[in-house]
């Protein structure tokens, strides 16, 4: 599979696109007003602990408190003690966490005691002793070789402990010893600050966006990354030199007078990534819904009528729809439960062979995904972990218009809303006459279709009712005057 790595960089924000056979699946965007904080280190000071929930508020010097849960803290994960967290946290404390996950929403950033340190092939565990290997290499016996081949570099006094990652492979001893010790030096650095900052301050920052791509995700299947700033061009080449040699043969400056994201489409694609609706080459689409807690995806078979019968139509769009709602949750960084409407299918057979599209479709994304197969109505529910906004949320704010209903009332509503807070005003008040400011769609049918309403209201009052059209007012607007 053909990989490339788009980054474009402005002094406002950096934005990354990873493609695959010449199709965007991912987004990244970094802004330099609200940098990414998962993996920063803190020097954060206790200011709440819940055992009723068994977590605490830390003060990191972030807008909000972030948040500490019991099985994130080292003392209270031991599995002999299981002690509870106030135990082991009290208010004051002064205690070193790291950010695992970003604030979303109205939540604050989450946090961890147990510390890891991510290098280019491993990850190192300071305060544990734990020799792991990633998940995404499968086969038991090599994960056996590549435990044993890390053991053997290590020295036999050893501290802290490390998970091996996807990338270490194909990696030499050389390159690996080169990574234990800048791992080694980077923690030293980190204890020796912690004790002479004060509270609430940055210990330690993760790398910029660029750099962290270069590190998490440049692989073999990568043929090259094309960045369009020179100055970040240059940063990207040394760092290669010191941490991530194979990846400078891959790096190229782009120099075009063309923008780097219009020619390969990608701002087209980011334009798509804000729409509800998802067009599927065969006539079919999708609706994405987005709500705080999950989100859903309807799928629908459109103009899509080629089947041999309503049987395989059906079951040739859901094969697409699993395609595509892959690629969408990527792009769009979609994560928690999803649940996913299919269109209903008779045979076990064909849910079955959905089931392993969408496996196989999610197989390729970096973020940690769980598929739990058909609910008995017919729904299949999934996660996808999130430790980051999504892009809507990054780059869209709710409508002021409809509150983020997504909704709008009618004029007639409008209209009715309008008819009887002039009744209430008129009770409340003694005014001489009441006028109406209302945009132009709403005080046209107050005019037209609803004018005998408001003469009768007039009358019943035994007020007149004036009516100005304001411009500026959304349709749900409205200003009731008393003159």
């Amino acid at each position: 599979m053909s990989e490339e790595v788009l980054i474009n960089v402005t002094p406002q924000e950096t934005r990354i696109a990873m493609m695959e056979n010449g199709v965007v699946q991912e987004l990244q965007i970094e802004r330099s007003s609200s940098l990414g904080l998962v993996g920063n280190i803190y020097r954060g000071v206790v200011c709440r602990v819940l055992p009723g929930m068994q977590s605490a508020f830390v003060e990191v010097g972030l807008q909000r408190a972030a948040f500490l849960h019991a099985g994130d803290v080292l003392a209270c994960g031991d599995a002999e003690l299981k002690r509870p967290i106030q135990e082991v946290l009290h208010e004051g404390q002064s205690v070193m966490v790291q950010v695992i996950k970003e604030p979303i929403g109205t939540k604050g950033a989450r946090l961890t005691t147990q510390i890891s340190i991510a290098g280019r092939f491993l990850v190192y565990l300071p305060q544990q002793e734990h020799i792991g290997v990633s998940q995404r290499i499968e086969v038991e016996a090599e994960r056996e070789s590549l435990k044993a081949r890390l053991l053997g570099l290590l020295p036999a006094e050893r501290v802290g402990g490390y998970i091996i990652r996807t990338m270490s492979e194909a990696a030499t001893d050389e390159e690996l010893l080169a990574d234990i010790d800048y791992l080694n030096k980077t923690w030293m650095h980190i204890k020796g600050k912690s004790i002479t900052v004060p509270e609430r301050t940055l210990i330690f920052q993760d790398l910029n966006l660029p750099m962290r791509v270069l590190r998490d995700v440049l692989c073999a299947d990568t043929e090259v990354v094309r960045v369009d700033s020179s100055e970040t061009y240059q940063k990207l080449v040394d760092f290669s030199n010191l941490y991530a040699i194979a990846a400078l043969d891959k790096l190229v400056h782009y120099q075009g007078e063309r923008p780097l994201f219009d020619l390969y489409n990608i701002e087209q694609e980011i334009e798509k990534a804000m729409s509800r609706k998802v067009e599927l080459k065969s006539g079919g689409y999708l609706i994405f819904d987005q709500t705080e807690a999950l989100t859903t995806v309807d799928v629908n078979t459109g103009s899509f009528v080629s089947g041999k019968n309503l049987s395989d139509t059906i079951f040739k769009t859901n094969l697409e729809a699993a395609q595509s709602i892959a690629r969408q949750l990527r792009l769009r960084n979609l994560g928690g439960i999803i649940i996913i409407d299919f269109i209903d299918m008779d045979e076990d057979v064909q849910r079955a062979a959905v089931l392993e599209e969408l496996q196989k479709a999610v197989s390729r994304d970096r973020a940690r995904t769980g598929i739990n197969g058909f609910t008995p109505l017919g729904l299949v529910e999934m996660t996808r972990k999130r430790t980051r906004e999504s892009l809507a949320h990054i780059l869209c704010e709710p409508c002021s218009t409809c509150k983020g209903r997504g909704e709008l009332k009618t004029a007639q509503t409008v209209c009715y809303e309008i008819l009887r807070e002039l009744l209430r005003e008129a009770r409340q008040f003694s005014a001489r006459e009441l006028r109406v400011l209302a945009a132009p769609k709403v005080i046209e049918m107050l005019l037209d279709e609803e004018s005998q309403s408001l003469a009768n209201l007039s009358d019943f009052i035994a007020k007149p009712i004036s009516l100005q059209v304001e411009t500026s007012y959304g349709q749900e607007s409205f200003d009731i005057i008393l003159m």
